[in-house]
Parts: C-alpha cells; structure tokens; sequence
C-alpha cells in the first residue's frame, strides 16, 4: 500500500481498507485475480479513500459501512484509470505496464467493467440510499466527461471553461463524492457534508491542476512518462492554457496539439516554451486558490484531529512532486 505520512493516523484503517479491496476482487479465474491485484497494488496514494475515512470521523459511524465505501470509492478510481488507459493508448502509467500491454480492447474494457460492478456492490453494502444515489451519480459524471473529451477532441478545447468542466467531471467529483458520502455514514449535520463536499471537490481541483503542471516539470523517472506526454496526445491543460493566452508565439505548441508535428524534438520545444513563459506559475496560482478554498470550507466542522488532517492534505497536493 502506498500513503502518504500525513496518513500515519488512520494506517490500520487504510490498511482494514486494502483487505476490503482485496477481498472484493477475487475471481473463480486465477489469470484475471492476479491482474486486478496488480491494479490495485499500483493504485496511487489512497486518498480517495483516506477521505472518507476522515470525513465519517467528525460523528459516529458504523465502521464496516465506513470500510466498504472507502473500498467503493478506490475500486472505482482503479476501473476508470484502466478505461482511461485503454482511450488513450496508453502503454505506461507510473511507469508501470498499464492492462493494455497485456490484453486486447476486449479483455480490458471488461476488466474495467467488472471493477464498476464490484465498487456498485460495496457502496450497495451500505445500505445508505442517499450514499448510492450519490455514488451513481458520480459514475454518471465520470463517464459523461469522458464521452464528451471524446467528442470534442480537435474543437473547441481552448477554454477556460472546457478545462475546468474535465477536471470536475475527470478527478474533483470523486473527491467531492468521497468526502460528502463518508459524512452521511455518520450522519453529520446537513452544514457539515455540504462543507466536506465543497473541501473534496476543491481539493480534487487543485490535485488534477498539480497533476497537468508535473506533466511538464515533473521528474520524468518518478512520473513514469515523459514531459509533454498530455500536450503530446493532445490534451489541453491549464499551463497550456496560460501561455496561449499571455500573447506568446502559440506555432510550435499548436502544431503540437493538432497533430502536425509531435516528434520528440519538436515537444520539447513546445515544452520548453511553456515553462519559460510564466505559465506554471499562474496554473500553480490557481491551484493555491483552490487549495485555499477547501481549507476555508473545513471551518465550519468541529476541530480535532481529522480536521487537521484534511487542512493539511490541502497543502501536501500543491507541494507534491509526483
């Protein structure tokens, strides 16, 4: 299991979790157990579920209930990384052989959807109507938003707007469906899941906005994929965003994004142009505010030693480095 230390606190629960996870993916099939083990073991920081953890601990919960939707929520993080992986083609992620390397379309597309059903099923453990609606609908929101990447690839990708509706969709809607659900396992005042929301939802923002920076800064051995790899299959990211609009010479990047040239030399150059320009530094400006503003949310819940954590989670994703 990889954490971070600012978990160390509830370890044994990450932990409780990992065993839940485990449990949920084993198969009559031996061939088909290995891989989902091998997803989950590359699986990122759990903080999905290190969220719902600390978000059902600001009043009782039933602690089972609390486990299997902590579980829920990163099996179904894993089932989009494994169809996000298999749309764009990707052979890597971490560095790390991705399922396409070992399966066809077929194999992975059903890997994928077996891992939605076993996540449906542990957030239907709860036996919480409004904690499924919520999960569901959040499904419904992730798959929406990558339908509509797809649709809009080559127009209309050059906005503001566009961008900050992926990263909702993308990564800030599981974070935000995390934190409110594990706060209606314990049923917490209507203020406080709203707050918790609000704080998953902004920081899940800031993560995907610290994600596209690292895609052009970040140590390529410890990402596992080189520099420009979103710029290079031509995914429109903040930085890229802030240097088409601060009035720089745009050729080298567009030609870029578009598909006329992505030769290793050539994404270099367009790289290289990003970073010089000021426009990491304005996207890791947004991704503060956003940090900022999920730290202002948590004021309004009751301050122990969980609240600390959530606060500082908030700085740990802008100071990260992968």
């Amino acid at each position: 299991m990889k954490t971070i230390a600012l978990f160390n606190p509830i370890r044994d629960d990450l932990e409780r979790v990992e065993r839940k996870m485990r449990q949920a993916i084993q198969t009559e099939h031996e061939q088909l157990t290995e891989v989902l083990q091998y997803l989950l073991a590359n699986g990122g920081k759990r903080i999905r579920p290190a969220l719902v953890l600390l978000s059902s601990r600001f009043h009782p919960a039933d602690e089972d209930k609390v486990m299997a939707l902590a579980a829920a929520v990163e099996i179904l993080h894993t089932a989009t990384l494994v169809h996000d992986d298999l749309i764009d083609g990707s052979l890597l992620r971490r560095g790390k052989p991705t399922l396409n390397t070992f399966w066809g379309p077929g194999a992975t597309v059903l890997t994928g959807d077996y891992l939605f059903s076993q996540a449906a099923s542990l957030a239907a453990d709860t036996q919480n109507i409004r904690v499924v609606t919520i999960f569901s609908h959040t499904l419904a929101i992730i798959c929406w938003g990558e339908l509509r990447q797809l649709f809009s690839e080559g127009t209309n990708q050059l906005t503001r707007e566009n961008y900050y509706r992926r990263i909702s969709s993308k990564t800030a809607s599981l974070f935000a469906t995390s934190a409110e659900a594990g706060a209606v396992l314990s049923n917490a005042p209507e203020e406080e899941t709203q707050a918790l929301r609000d704080y998953g939802h902004n920081l899940g923002m800031a993560f995907q906005i610290i994600d596209d920076v690292l895609d052009f800064i970040g140590d390529e051995a410890q990402m596992g994929k080189p520099a420009g790899s979103d710029l290079q299959r031509g995914i429109v990211t903040l930085p890229t965003l802030h240097f088409l609009s601060q009035g720089n010479d745009p050729e080298t990047v567009l030609q870029v994004l578009n598909g006329a040239q992505r030769d290793e030399t050539t994404v270099r150059a367009a790289v290289d142009a990003i970073c010089a320009s000021g426009a990491i530094e304005a996207a890791v400006a947004e991704a503060h505010r956003f940090s900022q503003c999920a730290q202002e949310a948590l004021q309004v819940l009751p301050a122990n030693q969980h609240r600390r954590i959530l606060f500082d989670l908030a700085d740990f994703i802008i100071q990260r480095d992968y």
